[in-house]
């Protein structure tokens, strides 16, 4: 008689790695370049990346006029057909009985979600937080925390940083860290936090590929923002131990945001 499970390997280390798919995205509560509200055009450019994990900043939920007063993050999921996270950093009351205005990140999985919390981050101005998401692959699990930093300062930066930080703690300690940095890591030295921990996953693809190649001396840098015409890279994937990196490429956002899309292949070890 033979064995059912005898043709799926163990789960182990020496085990080959999981691929994942992973796309970050700072889409500008769906208004585009045009300066239009379009969620569909939104969803089309999402569905095309063919993600296992999509990393949203900047998403509306009931918040108001500028984004047809919809819930963004539960719409993308359905069209997606993904399970969702959600991560707000602006929550408040509205007037309407069971509704609340908010804005902030979210993830869309294919994989099952196992646990998500979110997190406050210190600094003024706009609030920041981080939506921190353990996902269950085939043979491993992997954390996936999403965040958008301050635009204030580098010192402000520096401090939700480390704060971020700490959430990765040793049994955790396979994952990512993605999101908007509104940091160029080639020259902000508040995400040197990340480096004792993490790897610039731009830096670990073998295959790069951006959308400045028509200036070449641009060609390669990852750059993600202003969507038209990139010039800084702040849209990134950090990985730890465990994840590896093949494919690292900035997509067309085809007019969906004011930033651009970034997607990278990950190969994440069995038994993390």
């Amino acid at each position: 008689m033979s064995d059912p499970l005898g043709a799926r390997p163990a789960p182990g280390p020496d085990q080959p790695p999981i691929p994942v798919r992973l796309v970050t995205f700072n889409t500008h509560h769906g208004v585009g370049d045009d300066g239009r509200h379009d969620l569909p055009r939104l969803a089309t450019v999402l569905a095309a990346a063919d993600a296992d994990l999509i990393c949203l900043q900047e998403v509306d939920r009931h918040y108001g006029d500028r984004s047809e007063d919809v819930d963004q993050a539960l719409l993308l999921s359905r069209a997606l057909h993904m399970q969702l996270a959600w991560g707000p950093s602006i929550d408040e009351p509205r007037r309407e009985e069971g509704l609340r205005r908010q804005y902030g990140n979210a993830l869309l999985s294919r994989r099952p979600i196992l646990a998500s919390d979110v997190h406050s981050l210190p600094g003024g101005g706009e609030p920041r937080s981080a939506l921190r998401t353990m996902v269950e692959l085939d043979g491993a699990t992997l954390w996936v925390t999403t965040t958008h930093l301050s635009t204030h300062s580098p010192q402000e930066r520096a401090e939700q940083i480390a704060a971020i930080a700490q959430l990765h703690s040793e049994p955790m300690e396979t994952g990512v860290l993605v999101g908007d940095f509104n940091a160029d890591p080639r020259k902000a030295p508040e995400l040197a936090e990340l480096a004792g921990r993490f790897t610039d996953a731009w830096d670990l693809a073998t295959d790069r590929e951006d959308r400045a190649g028509w200036r070449f001396w641009h060609a390669r840098h990852g750059e993600t923002h202003p969507a038209r015409r990139p010039r800084r890279r702040i849209d990134q994937v950090w990985v730890s131990p465990g994840v590896g990196v093949t494919r690292a490429h900035v997509l067309d956002g085809a007019g969906a945001s004011d930033h651009l899309p970034l997607v990278v292949d990950l190969q994440v070890r069995r038994g993390g």
